[in-house]
Parts: C-alpha cells; structure tokens; sequence
C-alpha cells in the first residue's frame, strides 16, 4: 500500500538535500509532488533532473521556481498544484538558509535574509496552502522542517536558531488555528544532516568526528532519514498527531552527559 496515493504535495527547497529526499520519497509513495526551488538556473536544472528520477519509477511532477523570502511564492505554488494536479494535500515547508556568521558583527542583510527565507516567506506559504485546503474540505497536512537548533543555541547561528524555533512555534499555534478544518500542523527537527547548508562547516575533520561522536546512533544523518518521518507525518498514519515534533537526529540532543 502507498502511503501517499492520491495526494497532492508541495515541497518547498525541493531540489537538493533534505527536500530532494522526501520528494522522491513522497513520489515511491504514491503522491503528486511539486518541487519547489529557488528559480536560479541551478536550481531549476536541480529540479529538472529529479523529475526525471521521479518519472523513471512512474512518479509525477512539476517544478516551480520561485524565492522562498517573497510573501508572494506561496500563492505560485499552490496555484501550479491546483492547475496541474486538482489539489493541495500536504504543505512541507523546507527551504531554509543558514550563511554561519557570528554575532557581534552580524550584517544586518544576512540577518534580515535568514529571517525572511526561512520564516516569513513561510509563514506566507504556509497560510497559502491551508487556504485552499480549507477550501477543498478535506483537511490536510502541513508540516515544517524544523531544527535540533529550535531547541539548542548556536554562537554562528544567532539569526539561524530564531528562525527554526518560530517554524516549531508556527506548527503548534497552526494546529490549534486549522484543527477545526481537519488540517495537521507538525515539524520536524533535523539533527546535524550532512547537506550542503553545512558542508563547509562538516569540512573541519575535528568537527566532523566530534558531531559523530556525540551521536548515539554513531554517524551523522542523510537527507533519506528525515525523508520516512516527513511521509508519516504526511499519511494518514499520522491522522491523530498535530502541534507535534519529531526529532530525527539519531539521539544528538538526549545526549548531554
């Protein structure tokens, strides 16, 4: 049985990483899936090649470019869906930024970026999408690629970390707001992916040991990891669970001692 037949999923940051991962994985399970990426050339060539990968095993999909930062992303999206598939199902709002840079002299653009890419653009996105599930009455599911750093403090991260704890925030005040509508609202917090938002952080041979070393499961995560709990909380496996969070991070944050 697929876990996803029959519905419509937009994914935002769809073409590389964590993103490209549940997309694949929500096409194998049946879904219709919108690939969102950024609109650069790279991106849209991205996005182009896993539309390949998702029709060589029967899938279907479309690409959709567009900044993640304007308010204005969320309403193409759900447009594309409803034009080319009838729908909008599931919402998982992954794009993010994280350019590492310390505090004291954080530019003002990087901060105001950071916080436009990853939470205003998709609190708007998210609001677009619950729209038209309220519309279609059905219900739906949206759910937020979070972070571990929702939770913990980063010295490089003081305009990242802000932006993952209103993502988690947002799904829980969006559970109580569309719960009335049938609409599960959930996010999920990576732990320390190996992605290209922190290759060159990952590139520190000492930092790379020392984050596998405080892992339990004893590696660090592939975007296919976060992938399985973005479906589940997609599927109607998931039809009780809203204002949740799932942390996938292989044990990372338990491990204090």
């Amino acid at each position: 049985m697929m876990l996803l037949a029959d519905k419509t999923v937009i994914i935002t940051g769809a073409s590389r990483g964590i993103g490209r991962a549940a997309a694949r994985e929500c096409a194998r399970q049946g879904a219709r899936v919108v690939i969102g990426h950024s609109g650069s050339e790279q991106g849209t060539h991205a996005a182009l090649s896993l539309i390949e990968e998702i029709r060589a095993f029967g899938g279907q999909a479309i690409e959709v470019g567009g900044d993640a930062a304007d308010p204005d992303t969320g309403d193409t999206l759900v447009a594309a869906a409803v034009k080319a598939f009838g729908s909008v199902d599931v919402f998982v709002n992954n794009a993010g930024i994280c350019p590492f840079h310390s505090f004291l002299d954080m530019p003002r653009e990087v901060y105001l970026k950071t916080v436009n890419t990853n939470l205003n653009g998709a609190y708007f996105a998210v609001q677009a999408a619950a729209n038209q599930m309220k519309n279609q009455g059905r219900g739906g599911a949206i759910i937020a690629v979070s972070s571990i750093s929702a939770l913990v403090g980063g010295g490089m991260q003081t305009h990242y970390t802000p932006t993952k704890a209103g993502l988690h925030s947002l799904m829980q005040s969006c559970a109580i707001a569309l719960g009335p509508y049938g609409i599960r609202c959930n996010s999920v917090l990576p732990g320390t992916i190996a992605t290209d938002i922190n290759k060159e952080d990952l590139a520190d041979e000492e930092k790379l040991a020392y984050m596998t070393s405080r892992t339990p499961l004893g590696r660090l995560g592939e975007p296919d990891d976060v992938a399985g709990p973005i479906v589940f909380l997609a599927s109607d496996m998931a039809r009780y669970v809203t204002g949740a969070s799932l942390l996938v991070d292989g044990g990372l944050f338990v491990n204090l001692q």
